[in-house]
């Protein structure tokens, strides 16, 4: 297993932009597939974006189509989220998860075998 530290969670107005950081540890890390999911309080966690071992991408849920991308850089062990046009029910933890190496795409949350501590995102209206 990894293990993981998020970044760069924060406050922001909406319209604006945020860019989360996953740092994960050892060596093999090119060879886990990775995603971000999040949960709002009072709901349960929900798949936000994935990219595979292999550097391809999951569909992203309605939800963040076309606002959110998912990328990794291997030579540093993270993983980033670039979230833009962010909306007030974005608001959330957002976690970083890892799936099992060379896995499948951490698309649900039976999918993970690890997870960051999570980090919170505040979008006000």
């Amino acid at each position: 297993q990894v293990q993981l530290v998020e970044s760069g969670g924060g406050l922001v107005q909406a319209g604006g932009s945020l860019r989360l950081s996953c740092a994960a540890s050892g060596r093999t890390f090119s060879s886990y597939p990775m995603g971000w999911f999040r949960q709002a309080p009072g709901k349960e966690r929900e798949f936000v974006a994935a990219i595979h071992w292999s550097g391809g991408s999951t569909p992203y849920p309605n939800s963040v189509k076309g606002r959110f991308t998912i990328s990794r850089d291997n030579a540093k062990n993270t993983v980033y989220l670039q979230m833009n046009s962010l909306k007030p029910e974005d608001t959330a933890v957002y976690y970083c998860a890892a799936g099992r190496r060379y896995g499948s795409n951490c698309v649900s949350v039976e999918l993970v075998a690890s997870w960051g501590q999570g980090t919170q995102v505040t979008v006000s209206s």
